[in-house]
């Protein structure tokens, strides 16, 4: 398809879904944090990446 034929017609949404994608990849998640099952949430309701931060903390930062 030529540069002219593409400017003849508009583009449609599932193609300008996937020229945004090509340029900059998946922006948001599928599913969101309060979308998730509960059960991969810790017993004090840390999630795991919660959980990883904490674990990240440097000893002198308490």
């Amino acid at each position: 398809m030529s540069d002219d034929d593409k400017r003849a017609r508009p583009e449609t949404d599932w193609e300008r879904r996937r020229r945004l994608a090509a340029v900059f990849g998946d922006v948001l998640p599928e599913v969101t944090g309060d979308e998730k099952d509960p059960a991969e949430r810790a017993d004090d309701g840390d999630s795991a990446g919660d959980r990883w931060l904490k674990s990240q903390v440097p000893p002198h930062h308490g």
